[in-house]
């Protein structure tokens, strides 16, 4: 008897159920959509923020890090002390290896330009695109071009193989130099290397009043060969949490359900764990600065999406209650009928709510396909590549979507199955 009611529901109220399957659609391709976004939004954004720079950086073990201010005054390391260059392969050994976007090791010293007349000229030896063949990955490429991408060049990156260099824009302007130029530098033992500047960069930092070489021709000039300063490493993270917070504070403190967890969790503080344990004579600390700001915009971006999403919901749920009140009391006297016959309020609920559900999933299923298609298109603006669609979302959405039109059919529902045949009947309700 209910089917024969709801195929005859169906059929002569068409319109009302292809209005409510729209607003359900509307409503769950917004919602599935925004769940795309909010599934993907940590990985998509981490990439986008890599573009300020890298977040961990490695450097000896004896090194103290003093403020900006009194660089000047810090007392170099032993060739001896700094970390081995051919360690940087470790870096991809670790188990978040393919967390790992790049790294670049560094040198910084003085050179001078005999040419030029010029001393205590600053270089900075490092990688722009090197091939680093590492275990199970023998294209691997790093370093600046893949990290600091926030760098502003003016002509070509310098090719590691070659004697090429970048000169800081405030240092080009100074001493008017231009892409094109050779410049030969002498450096500490006297080596001298001739260079061609293959473009001007500008970055913002201290680097824009230096040149900067391939990392061979930076230790050569500073007697560091094999050696390297400084290294700093650009992962993909996730925010931190109150365990990622006790692990800073106190990694003894974790006990061994909370350490594994933490330990295969991508925290830039359990990565920086690993890299530490993969070099020797390190220090590894994360760049808190960069790692905060990522969970801080991260937090309020999916802060924001939840608000969207429980907003969505309500209208919906609103739009199917104005549309089921208003189908609800024009059947009021098939109701008034149902009753007078014996049918009960559980039948009467049965019948709207089996409508309201098939109403749901329908609307629901469309709302999957479009929400699939708006996240892809939704994917490409906001970060120029698609967002994978997670299997998860389809029964979530489902449940919603059902969820929607229960409410909307409750109120209405309930006040029809609480009136009397004979008021309906005789038209006094």
């Amino acid at each position: 008897m209910l089917f024969t009611m709801l195929r005859q529901s169906w059929a002569h109220d068409k319109g009302r159920k292809i209005l409510a399957i729209t607003t359900v659609f509307l409503a769950t391709g917004l919602i599935s959509a925004l769940l795309a976004v909010s599934i993907n939004i940590g990985d998509k954004m981490s990439k986008e923020m890599k573009s300020y720079g890298a977040n961990i950086e490695i450097t000896p073990e004896g090194q103290i890090q003093l403020p900006e201010i009194l660089n000047a005054q810090q007392t170099p390391l032993d060739k001896e002390d700094l970390l081995e260059e051919n360690e940087l392969p470790n870096i991809m050994d670790i188990f978040w290896r393919n967390n790992i976007i790049g790294f670049a090791p560094f040198v910084r010293g003085q050179v001078t330009v005999p040419e030029r007349h010029l001393t205590n000229i600053n270089i900075v030896g490092t990688f722009f695109d090197k091939h680093l063949p590492v275990s199970d990955e023998p294209t691997f490429h790093t370093g600046n071009k893949y990290i600091s991408t926030y760098w502003q060049v003016n002509g070509r990156w310098p090719d590691d193989e070659k004697n090429q260099a970048l000169v800081g824009q405030a240092l080009a302007a100074e001493q008017h130099w231009k892409t094109g130029d050779k410049l030969m530098l002498s450096g500490v033992n006297g080596q001298n290397v001739n260079i061609v500047v293959t473009g001007i960069l500008s970055d913002g930092t201290a680097d824009d009043n230096s040149i900067l070489l391939p990392l061979a021709l930076g230790q050569t000039l500073l007697g560091l060969e094999g050696r390297v300063q400084s290294v700093k490493v650009s992962a993909l993270t996730v925010p931190e949490n109150a365990l990622s917070k006790k692990a800073r504070e106190d990694l003894e403190s974790l006990d061994s359900d909370e350490y594994d967890l933490w330990f295969c969790t991508a925290y830039v503080s359990s990565i920086s764990f690993q890299l530490e344990s993969a070099m020797n004579n390190a220090t590894v600390k994360p760049l808190w600065q960069v790692a905060a700001s990522e969970g801080i915009v991260i937090g309020k971006i999916q802060s924001l999406l939840f608000v969207v999403t429980i907003s969505a919901l309500i209208a919906a749920a609103m739009g199917i209650a104005s549309l089921m009140t208003n189908a609800i009391l024009q059947r009021a006297k098939e109701i008034g009928l149902m009753k007078a016959l014996g049918a009960h309020n559980w039948q009467v609920y049965a019948l709207f709510y089996s409508e309201s559900i098939g109403c749901g999933i329908v609307g629901g299923i469309l709302g999957c396909i479009g929400g699939w298609g708006l996240s892809k298109l939704m994917g490409y603006a906001l970060f120029g590549s698609s967002l994978s669609f997670n299997w998860i979302i389809i029964p979530l959405v489902l449940v919603l979507s059902v969820l929607i039109t229960s409410i909307g059919t409750y109120f209405p529902s309930r006040k029809i199955a609480a009136l009397y045949p004979i008021e309906v009947l005789y038209g006094r309700k």
